[in-house]
């Protein structure tokens, strides 16, 4: 594997590892590249599907391609946080406690049906995204580097659930979904399936541990003119003075649109952001950090709808409006 030194060699890798994917994955491009702009950014991912879309498997390919260590934790009501972190055992021999990891000690964990778990539980992954470690018994253990967060919800299913309150989604540095696969896409899924005897394809590795650590640095060569800076910081503080919003983009989150924003430049092999980043990356990036009003809550409001508006209110900037 080529050594990864620049912006343009990581796009060409990133390439590689999406089209490798999608070899054993049916699923769009554009959402393998929204998941990758959020492990670019060094932040988390949340995805909102109903069961059966492949996000298990989309997980696993992608930590084979990055030759990663996949976890999946399944959440549920009676999940405990040790069950997430791991705990402390007592060992009779030794005459001593020992610490066991849980799950969370892995590059890439998926944490399945996060909304069924209650907060408490919830709390003790959030440790860990925020600060790539995790407390038990009064000592703090180091996660592995790098460590990236795929966590799903059923937008559908509600009884059950514990709703992720506003602060914990707003750590998810992008939230999007699978969907389903159009008619020629699950017909290739079957025609798939017919010429494998296993159920799971297996995803070659592209790049190592060590490079994808390097690749989620590079997004800080990536620069931005005040113009298209002042483009993100008027569509978060629209977002604030929307009737329909309660609670807008908060300042963590004006961050996050920005990292987001210079890990999709990479992703394009470029040095600087460009207004097109801004417009594609801002409804992952805003619309789970929308917090509607009541009165749009009984509407049935769209938090998407809320931030395409605003994408059209907003003036685009012209003099660096260039294109991939």
């Amino acid at each position: 594997m080529d050594a990864i030194q620049d912006i343009e060699t990581a796009a060409e890798s990133i390439t590689t590892v999406i089209d490798r994917i999608r070899d054993a994955v049916i699923t769009d491009r554009q959402f393998l590249e929204t998941v990758t702009t959020g492990l670019l950014a060094r932040g988390h991912v949340l995805l909102e599907d109903v069961p059966g879309t492949g996000k298990t498997l989309t997980a696993i390919a992608l930590a084979e391609a990055l030759d990663l260590e996949f976890n999946r934790i399944q959440f549920t009501p009676d999940l405990l946080p040790s069950d997430i972190t791991g705990s402390q055992i007592y060992n009779e021999q030794a005459g001593e406690f020992r610490f066991q990891r849980g799950p969370v000690f892995a590059n890439i964990v998926l944490a399945d049906e996060i909304n069924r778990a209650p907060p408490k539980t919830q709390s003790a992954l959030l440790e860990a995204m925020d600060e790539g470690q995790v407390s038990v018994g009064g000592t703090t253990y180091e996660l592995p580097d790098p460590f990236f967060v795929i966590a799903t919800q059923n937008p559908i299913e509600q009884e059950g659930t514990f709703r992720l309150p506003e602060a914990q989604r707003d750590r998810f540095v992008v939230k999007t979904s699978i969907g389903y696969p159009d008619r020629s896409g699950e017909i290739e899924l079957i025609t798939r399936r017919e010429n494998r005897t296993t159920q799971m394809p297996t995803v070659d590795p592209v790049v190592t541990a060590e490079q994808v650590t390097t690749l989620r640095q590079l997004p800080e060569q990536v620069g931005i003119e005040a113009d298209v800076k002042g483009y993100l910081v008027d569509l978060v503080r629209a977002s604030r003075e929307d009737s329909r919003v309660d609670v807008g983009v908060s300042p963590r989150g004006v961050q996050r649109f920005f990292e987001a924003a210079r890990g999709r430049a990479v992703i394009h092999g470029r040095e600087y952001v460009t207004p097109d980043d801004i417009k594609t990356i801002a409804p992952p990036v805003m619309t789970h950090r929308l917090v509607l009003t009541s009165e749009a809550d009984i509407k049935d409001v769209d938090a998407t709808d809320i931030v395409v508006d605003l994408l059209d209110s907003i003036e685009v900037p012209a003099a660096t409006a260039a294109t991939d």
